[in-house]
């Protein structure tokens, strides 16, 4: 297997667990009136700061995964051509 295609899809499923990791922390603090419930001033600040910079990681892992399959799949399409333009020959 092709590292750029096998790093594309581990940082995209990094990524996106992150993401849903976050997002499923966030829903659960949530009260039913639909408010985040902390116990205190500086908890909020501190885990909304850390889930801040969490969900930017995961953002850009996920784009560098769109990225090495993007050239994955580059890298394919010039193979293919090379190997068309030498059965013309």
């Amino acid at each position: 297997m092709n590292p750029a295609l096998f790093l594309g899809v581990i940082a995209l499923i990094i990524g996106g667990s992150l993401r849903y990791w976050i997002n499923r922390r966030k829903f659960y603090r949530r009260s039913p009136m639909g408010v985040e419930g902390f116990s205190s001033y500086e908890k909020a600040v501190v885990i909304t700061f850390f889930e801040r910079v969490i969900k930017w990681i995961s953002f850009i892992i996920i784009v560098f995964g769109l990225f090495m399959l993007w050239s994955y799949s580059n890298h394919t399409k010039n193979k293919n051509l090379i190997i068309q333009k030498e059965i013309k020959k």
